[in-house]
């Protein structure tokens, strides 16, 4: 038995379809409403003009010419601290465990609240400059009763991490697991010196 020759599909092809003029009105009415995603300088423009109704005459404009760049303005104002990211999951329990090493400890108990400050600084710059990824600071937990002002620095040294001062040098930080001081300590990550 001999198999018929494969002849190949005929090919179709297929014209674009030429709006009408009422096609056209609705279609720039719909364009003029639209907002750009995106603030980006269009490099060509595209001009439509009805010939007939029937037919449509597409025209590219040149680009427009490239003006020299301004020189560059340097400012004083220095570049904006990158934010602030919490712990990962996996990164929490495996300090919590024991799996991941905590680089180095300080601990702040019965300081005042501008030495405690001045020895966190000294402390995570110096902790960046030798390149540790984690440490723990102890703040304590202060006493509960009817003092209000016990446990100051359980409740500023997250505000001072969060301060523009110390992003440089902190991605992020969370409330310690029991086990190594739990609501009186806090693990810290440090960012990676430059």
């Amino acid at each position: 038995m001999k198999r018929p020759p494969v002849l190949d599909p005929p090919r179709v092809t297929r014209r674009k379809r030429v709006l009408s003029s009422e096609e056209l009105q609705l279609w720039e009415s719909v364009a003029k409403q639209a907002k750009p995603l995106r603030k980006r300088p269009r490099v060509e423009k595209i001009a439509i003009e009805v010939v007939e109704e029937t037919a449509v005459v597409v025209t590219r404009s040149a680009p427009p010419p490239k003006a020299s760049p301004a020189p560059r303005k340097i400012s004083a104002a220095p570049p904006s601290p990158p934010p602030l990211a919490p712990l990962g999951r996996r990164e929490r329990s495996q300090l919590s465990r024991g799996r991941k090493e905590i680089d180095a400890r300080l601990d702040l108990h019965g300081m005042t609240q501008t030495r405690a400050h001045r020895a966190l600084s000294d402390f995570l710059h110096r902790a960046q400059a030798d390149g540790m990824t984690f440490v723990l600071v102890i703040t304590g937990k202060g006493k509960t009763g009817s003092e209000s002002e016990r446990g100051v620095l359980r409740r500023q040294v997250p505000q001072w991490l969060s301060l523009p001062e110390f992003r440089g040098v902190v991605v992020g930080f969370e409330e310690a697991h029991i086990g190594h001081g739990g609501g009186g300590a806090l693990y810290v990550r440090v960012r990676r010196g430059r």
